[in-house]
């Protein structure tokens, strides 16, 4: 929300689930980490819209985890939505987002237009329209998550993307297995794309961890972030076909230079060192399964 203030990249949507902070900003948003929001919003963003591209948006997306994520609503502005977008998060996330939903206009605005047919379902834990639809599941159970999805129409034979960005790393690695496993038995077309820690065991991974475990946040799936090579192994022994990772700084390198410059000159980036580290403690990565040769 507060990168958005400022200029880092634009989504008017935002502001209507996220509060802006009283203050200008919390000591430990540092400008290395909302360079790194930026390109990681930006990186996720150029594989969802290939994927779109490539499939001429007949397809559907799948966001794990979703939180109070807007891509929904910035997509339906692009006039890029699939044939059907699902969300999926804790049942008491999913009650916060409905909530806001029905209480703000241009977010219930957008769903009506796009909805045909029936009238629109709606409940505390879900919400289900022709082209978006909001589902309360844990992720841990993927034959529980599967039957709610089924109930909001996802369809099997569509190509899929899934997405999920900070999520896996919450699971035991066995959990995520389950959860990718189901994923590439479930579509016969389909990407998966991931975004989370990566060289997790070095000094600064390791200061990482601790820090998080202060504010009683444990990471249960740390040890599947150890590299690059471990990221995409995990895709590849779960039924994926093919799988790339790559770490931030990377990332960061390929994206429009000219943006980049823009961002760049958004406020002074005091700790060149700091930034370049974090940026390597995070990755995107992203897996196939292409029975069709898109």
């Amino acid at each position: 929300r507060f990168a958005v203030s400022v200029g880092y990249w634009k989504d008017p949507y935002i502001q209507y689930f996220v509060r802006q902070a009283k203050e200008r900003k919390a000591p430990e948003i540092n400008r290395g980490k909302l360079v790194c929001y930026y390109a990681r919003v930006h990186g996720v963003s150029y594989l969802i819209q290939a994927f779109l591209k490539k499939t001429e948006c007949n397809c559907q997306i799948v966001n794990l985890g979703a939180g109070m994520d807007t891509l929904f609503w910035r997509l339906k502005d692009e006039n890029l939505l699939p044939r059907k977008y699902f969300e999926v998060d804790f049942p008491m996330i999913v009650a916060r987002k409905i909530h806001n939903i029905k209480s703000k206009p241009p977010l219930s605005k957008p769903i009506m237009e796009s909805h045909s047919g029936d009238s629109l379902l709606i409940d505390s834990h879900s919400l289900d329209s022709s082209r978006y639809s909001l589902v309360g599941a844990d992720l841990r159970f993927s034959s529980d998550l599967e039957e709610k999805l089924k109930k909001h129409n996802l369809d099997t034979h569509l190509p899929t993307l899934l997405v999920a960005e900070c999520v896996l790393v919450y699971m035991t690695p066995q959990q995520s297995a389950n959860l990718l496993k189901w994923a590439a038995s479930t579509f016969p077309v389909a990407m998966f794309i991931n975004y989370e820690q990566v060289n997790m065991t070095d000094r600064f991974g390791q200061i990482m961890i601790e820090n998080l475990q202060r504010r009683q946040c444990n990471l249960a799936g740390v040890e599947v972030c150890r590299s690059l090579d471990s990221q995409k192994e995990r895709l590849l022994l779960n039924g994926w076909e093919t799988a790339h990772a790559i770490d931030m700084m990377k990332v960061y390198s390929f994206l429009p230079q000219a943006d980049v410059k823009r961002i760049e000159g958004l406020e002074f980036l005091d700790e060149k060192e700091l930034f370049e580290q974090l940026m390597q403690h995070y990755c995107i990565c992203w897996a196939s399964k292409d029975s069709s040769n898109l």
